[in-house]
């Protein structure tokens, strides 16, 4: 019989020390948000705050292109200039007609065919991306299409007019007819676009109201007055701020139409965005170029707080009663 010592037990191990990632966790989740959003900041601050401060600070000094290291104080002299130039009067004149020949015909337009399109039919997935078809064709191949349609001698549309015996018009030189034909190519390119953007409201409205519209003996066209326009009065709203601005900053299709930067012989359909480049480009006036650009960034922001503020009260109307 063999006796064998009991094995005394071992030492209990030392317990591991406490990970130490939890306080570099949690200043990560801290410092990340603002991390993620720098590159943002960074390129906006590069490329749209410091230019639209430098532009600020030219436009109180006369600069000319030729020199711009020569920088002479003028104040508030360009921007009195402006007051003081019948040209810039008519190029806003103009921005604002343009604006409204182009932007209602396309929101009402928008509207109706996103309307259309939220129906369930066959093929509606390739007419939805077929609307948005122009929206990704370039600004100077469809102007320079449209140049092409309204041309006055071989025109097609005058070749259409004239079939049912109307006299050509001259597209490019008359005032109303010029400004039809920009905005025809305005209204032709961003139709699509914002009726996918109402086609999403639209698709957002619960059913249920539909259904509850329909059970009280609504038609098809109350249903729309009714329901439909209400629920998409915030993506309206949307649409038309979105357009007033592409309105007041319309350029390549006024400036590809005929491709003068003085909008035609007698400036018919010279916008905002041409009389500027033509102070800057044409007539090396960068101050005054300057200018003209703080006016139009100054009249969107007025555009944009009127359209704000009667959708505003509008709302408030509407929640009163």
């Amino acid at each position: 019989m063999t006796l064998t010592a009991s094995e005394s037990p071992a030492p209990p191990l030392p317990a591991p020390p406490p990970p130490r990632r939890g306080a570099a966790r949690r200043a990560w989740r801290t410092v990340s948000p603002y991390a993620y959003l720098a590159p943002f900041f960074t390129l906006f601050a590069a490329f749209g705050l410091f230019p639209l401060i430098y532009t600020a600070f030219v436009s109180l000094y006369r600069v000319e292109l030729q020199t711009p290291g020569d920088m002479e104080w003028r104040g508030l002299g360009n921007y009195t200039a402006l007051l003081g130039d019948e040209y810039f009067w008519l190029s806003l004149r103009n921005t604002f007609t343009i604006g409204v020949l182009s932007t209602v015909p396309q929101l009402v337009m928008a509207l109706g065919l996103a309307h259309l399109l939220n129906y369930r039919m066959r093929g509606r997935t390739f007419l939805r991306t077929a609307v948005l078809l122009p929206y990704a064709t370039s600004v100077a191949a469809a102007t320079l299409v449209f140049a092409q349609l309204f041309g006055r001698d071989f025109g097609l549309i005058n070749y259409a007019l004239g079939l049912v015996g109307i006299d050509p018009v001259d597209w490019q030189n008359g005032t109303v007819a010029s400004q039809i034909a920009v905005s025809t190519v305005v209204i032709w390119r961003w139709t699509g676009y914002n009726a996918l953007i109402y086609l999403a409201g639209m698709q957002s409205i619960p059913d249920e109201l539909y259904e509850a519209a329909a059970m009280d003996g609504a038609s098809r066209w109350r249903q729309f007055f009714h329901v439909t326009l209400p629920g998409l009065r915030p993506t309206i709203l949307f649409t038309v701020i979105v357009s007033t601005i592409g309105a007041t900053q319309l350029f390549g299709e006024p400036l590809l139409l005929e491709g003068s930067i003085s909008g035609g012989i007698s400036h018919q359909y010279q916008t905002l965005g041409l009389y500027m480049y033509e102070q800057g480009w044409g007539f090396f006036h960068l101050g005054r170029a300057a200018a003209i650009a703080w006016v139009m960034f100054l009249l969107i922001v007025v555009l944009v707080g009127l359209n704000a503020l009667i959708a505003r009260r509008r709302s408030r109307k509407e929640a009163g009663r």
